[in-house]
């Protein structure tokens, strides 16, 4: 179980990774946009070096790198009250720390299901990106993969907090 914990942390490691990557290209996206544009408007339209997709490849980029980003995070960045935890044991905490994740992975569990059943529509209907053309079963496929790393870690932090709750070494 330690090898799979390794694997799907190191895969949400490298999809963290991808995802400030992504970060960057979007600002890079957005400043280039603005430029030809506004190089396009200071010369008349004689320098045209506008490009379509812009808006689309931001839009894809932010939903990507939020995806990417969760799996690595979701235990690193819980918001706990104090007010209502204080005078709970460590162990009570990290059983009460274990329902949430637990939650994480249903709820990532409900969102693969779902985009693995919008890949298979977006196949059927032909569905595309309305500038670039993308087909959209692919991004569909994309997302369906990061919600599944997102689901799959969520479990395997859940089991963790649940042992350290029961006293047992995860």
């Amino acid at each position: 179980m330690k090898h799979i914990t390794r694997l799907v942390d190191a895969v949400s490691s490298y999809m963290q990774l991808l995802s400030g990557v992504l970060i960057v290209s979007m600002m890079v996206t957005v400043l280039a946009d603005v430029t030809t544009r506004a190089l396009f408007r200071m010369t008349d339209g004689s320098l045209d070096m506008t490009f379509i997709g812009g808006i689309e490849l931001v839009k894809f980029g932010l939903l990507f790198t939020v995806l990417f980003a969760l799996p690595f995070c979701v235990d690193k960045s819980q918001v706990v009250v104090d007010l209502f935890t204080e005078k709970l044991s460590e162990r009570k905490k990290a059983f009460l720390e274990s329902v949430y994740f637990v939650g994480y992975a249903v709820l990532g569990t409900g969102m693969t299901i779902r985009f693995y059943h919008a890949v298979g529509n977006a196949v059927m209907s032909g569905e595309t990106t309305q500038d670039l053309l993308i087909p959209m079963n692919y991004i569909y496929a994309l997302t369906t993969f990061a919600t599944a790393v997102l689901a799959i870690r969520s479990l395997l932090v859940a089991k963790q907090r649940l042992c350290t709750a029961m006293g047992f070494n995860a």
